[in-house]
């Protein structure tokens, strides 16, 4: 029974990799294109796959760009047992003239989770990113970035987070009572 599925299996892998069904809807006269982007500047589109000159965030009009300004922009946890989950709230505002976009933000590491605002920010109005960190295998002291990516003048801003954390407690090897 195992040789029968093994063979189905291996046979419709042949089939899915001869299938050039997709291939035959490419028309074989394409070219490269030129693509403008939304500062106007062209963008080329290569036959590869490969694009220059790509613009994350949209453009800001009449050169006015968001400024995005934390309270804070660093969090010391203090001392944590390993194991804890903790969390923190960065509060910023929009001291520029455009809508503030946020369009990413990355944790350094699997630990580190920021949640950001989808949504605008007016100027002149706040937002909050709440960060956790989880402490599972990390013993020791730690320090950790978020990678904020916006349509800032410098596209990006860093948020840290530090934390001491004390390891889980090693349970001792059980001996074996000695007899005489």
């Amino acid at each position: 029974m195992k040789k029968l599925v093994l063979i189905l299996c291996a046979a419709t892998l042949v089939w899915a990799c001869k299938n050039e069904e997709a291939l035959s809807k490419v028309d074989p006269n394409s070219k490269d294109i030129t693509l403008k982007d939304y500062s106007g500047t062209e963008t080329n589109a290569q036959s590869n796959g490969s694009v220059s000159n790509i613009t994350t965030t949209p453009p800001v009009k009449d050169g006015k760009y968001p400024t995005i300004s934390f309270s804070k922009k660093e969090h010391d946890f203090g001392t944590i047992k390993e194991g804890e989950k903790v969390e923190t709230t960065f509060t910023f505002t929009n001291n520029g003239e455009a809508d503030l976009l946020i369009a990413n933000a990355a944790g350094s590491c699997g630990c580190t989770v920021p949640e950001f605002p989808k949504e605008p920010i007016k100027p002149g109005k706040s937002g909050k990113m709440k960060v956790s960190f989880d402490s599972n295998g990390k013993p020791g002291m730690q320090q950790k970035t978020v990678t904020i990516t916006a349509n800032t003048a410098t596209g990006t801003e860093t948020l840290t987070i530090k934390a001491n954390v004390t390891p889980k407690a090693q349970s001792a090897p059980e001996v074996a009572p000695v007899t005489q």
